[in-house]
């Protein structure tokens, strides 16, 4: 049976750069606020759609395995903020990278997403069913956001991140595994906007549920049981770890898994301070910062969890491959939306969300 290897990674941020100061400028809040209770002190704001990032990410990903985008042979875009609801953000990921012979879907376990097509992309190459598989965690998570709401919309960014897998003889990737699903909860994160959603009474902010407290407590509960698991499974146990690269949610969750992992912070990978919760995007942008700044070494031991909407959960061991550097440059950017400032895009966001408010008091 083959392993499926991770041979290529790479990230897309949008260069449009929101501070907690500015936040503070049309939000009752301050910095000191913020980075006490979440560990964020900056997000990215995207001018461009989900699949343009996700297209950038997806490039450099193949530029560091050195790949042709035909020799792909599925594109797993996970996401829940797609462009559209069909067709799908996969499909134009394929067409702008020209990966002809591939499949292409998108997953939507919101924040788990991506871990989800890693966990199912990793079984279809251990089965034989296809060798080189593109992944993509990829969101623009602020234009779905109500920005009056200090409570949820000082947590998110937008950005991308990509993986190739391919099948090798080699004993490396996603090891062991376990997703799963409290389905109980599902409503204390949540998006009304879909088929049920009322298009002709729209009043300009979509309905974002988020009930903090009660989603900590059950990440909490989710992803520990889901790494003891894997523990389980492989008989490891966090002695064998030598690296931790979790969702990036808040600065205090990641701070409990690496207690419970017995993970000291030098090996704890923690970039949420730069760019907020970017739900399915945050791992694979954790794992290319963590090999840019050699935090991932060859052979190293890695454990992921995450969570998400749904409530969905999953924890991973994976075991990198010999190669820590991108065979080519993996250090594009997005060319589009460069001179838009970040408030320059959320401030009309936000004034028409203080505008519905107002016309639904009156």
């Amino acid at each position: 049976m083959k392993f499926a290897e991770i041979t290529g990674w790479g990230k897309c941020v949008p260069p449009a750069v929101m501070t907690n100061n500015d936040l503070a400028t049309f939000l009752d809040t301050s910095d000191e606020w913020i980075r006490t209770r979440t560990g964020i002190e900056e997000r990215r704001v995207s001018a461009v759609g989900t699949s343009a990032l996700a297209t950038v990410a997806a490039r450099n990903a193949l530029a560091a395995a050195d790949l042709d985008p035909l020799e792909i042979d599925l594109i797993i875009v996970g996401t829940c903020t797609a462009d559209e609801i069909i067709p799908n953000v996969a499909s134009k990921v394929q067409q702008e990278i020209g990966a002809k012979n591939a499949a292409a879907f998108d997953l939507n376990a919101a924040c788990s997403s991506f871990f989800y097509a890693m966990h199912f992309a990793t079984s279809s190459i251990r089965m034989g069913m296809h060798k080189k598989v593109l992944i993509i965690g990829a969101e623009r998570l602020t234009r779905i956001l109500d920005w009056t709401k200090r409570e949820s919309a000082v947590l998110f960014g937008d950005g991308a991140g990509a993986m190739v897998l391919e099948a090798s003889d080699n004993h490396a990737g996603l090891l062991a595994s376990k997703v799963s699903c409290d389905a109980d909860a599902r409503d204390v994160l949540s998006l009304d906007f879909g088929m049920s959603f009322d298009r002709y009474n729209f009043d300009g902010v979509m309905p974002f549920n988020f009930i903090g407290q009660e989603i900590f407590k059950r990440a909490v509960k989710g992803m520990s049981a889901a790494v003891e698991a894997v523990f389980q499974e492989t008989g490891l146990s966090v002695d064998d770890i030598d690296v931790l690269i979790p969702h990036q949610a808040n600065k205090r969750l990641i701070d409990f898994l690496a207690k419970m992992c017995k993970v000291p912070e030098e090996k704890t990978m923690v970039n949420i301070q730069k760019y907020g919760n970017t739900s399915s995007a945050t791992l694979p942008i954790a794992y290319t910062e963590a090999l840019e700044t050699g935090m991932v070494k060859p052979g190293d031991s890695i454990i992921s969890a995450v969570f998400g909407g749904g409530l969905t959960c999953g924890a991973g061991l994976i075991k990198w491959g010999e190669r820590v550097t991108p065979l080519q440059n993996n250090q594009m950017t997005l060319e589009q939306g460069a001179n838009q400032s970040a408030l320059d895009l959320i401030l009309p966001l936000f004034e028409g969300a203080k505008a519905a408010a107002a016309k639904a008091e009156s």
